[in-house]
């Protein structure tokens, strides 16, 4: 089985989501570092111009987005499980709404300016024009609207009430009763929240969800080992993709296997990436593409907020 590697850098929220996901599991990984800016060359040359963080590789397969890769681990090592069948649905489709209503204010919180200014303090003022340009054209083009710090502010109390009283009626360890993908979920843009004294009050005022979020980081990232960009491009060259899921090919507008296509997300960094799409299925899609460093990939999307135009 080929050793699971991540491409992250340190402050990213969905990055801290995938580290969790690996210490939920308790396993082995190899992290890649990786610009928190475009351009990132080694990882386009794994991806074909996907530009969120973070990715998942194993050999010459490539995972973007963490709904995806959280199915992936769940794949690789079944237990402790992310997705336990019986609440399977609520905690998808929770960990699905934590991932984009609760991200989407905790991102608005995060980049007001003064939350900015303590933020990027240290940071040269080259760095911090560089960043927020970059940022801007991140979320250009995309269906995902910015919305106004001040309505972020005006709405938080009701998800923190909400939490707060989930955890308790379940009582107070875990929003589901065992660990899961939920918690998971909610926990990262909490933990974007802490990252200034601006923001962490928002959080840091309700105990009994500082302490559930304590507990859900306390299960780490798991065991990490530093591997460089230029390595992990040369791991999927001399790898083979995995053989396609067992499932039907399914896609109701009329795609069929071999069509060249473009796939890309529909809320925010909406590059195109393109390639040959070789396998739809429920939940996941499969575009196989060839790189003149690394060599033939085959790149999974969730079909989830991703779109598909043909070429």
């Amino acid at each position: 089985m080929s050793e699971l590697i991540l491409h992250h850098y340190p402050t990213s929220p969905f990055a801290e989501k995938a580290r969790l996901l690996l210490g939920f599991k308790d396993l082995a990984w190899r992290s890649v570092q990786i610009p928190p800016v475009m351009p990132k060359p080694d990882l386009t040359a794994l991806t074909g111009g996907y530009r969120k963080t973070p990715v998942l590789q194993i050999g010459a397969d490539i995972y973007c987005d963490t709904a995806l890769i959280a199915r992936r681990l769940e794949a690789y090592q079944p237990q402790p499980a992310l997705l336990p069948d019986a609440q399977a649905f609520a905690i998808a489709t929770f960990a699905q709404w934590a991932d984009s209503v609760v991200f989407q204010h905790a991102v608005s919180l995060v980049f007001q300016p003064e939350s900015i200014a303590v933020r990027f303090a240290k940071a040269p003022p080259e760095f911090v024009q560089t960043f927020i340009a970059d940022r801007s054209k991140l979320f250009s083009g995309g269906q995902a609207t910015r919305l106004p710090a001040e309505q972020a502010k005006h709405q938080w109390p009701v998800f923190m009430a909400r939490l707060q009283a989930q955890l308790q009626a379940s009582g107070g360890q875990f929003l589901f009763g065992e660990p899961s993908l939920a918690d998971i979920a909610m926990a990262h843009p909490l933990w974007f929240l802490r990252a200034t004294p601006v923001t962490s009050p928002l959080v840091d005022g309700y105990p009994t969800v500082v302490a559930w979020l304590e507990r859900v980081l306390a299960r780490g990232h798991g065991k990490l080992e530093e591997l460089s960009s230029e390595a992990a491009v040369e791991i999927a060259r001399a790898a083979t993709p995995a053989p396609l899921p067992d499932e039907a090919f399914t896609d109701l507008n009329g795609f069929v296997s071999g069509q060249a296509v473009a796939i890309s997300a529909v809320d925010y960094g909406v590059e195109a990436v393109e390639g040959e799409l070789v396998f739809a299925g429920v939940e996941e899609l499969i575009l196989r593409r060839e790189d003149p460093r690394a060599g033939v990939v085959h790149v999974h999307f969730p079909r989830l907020g991703f779109s598909i135009k043909g070429l």
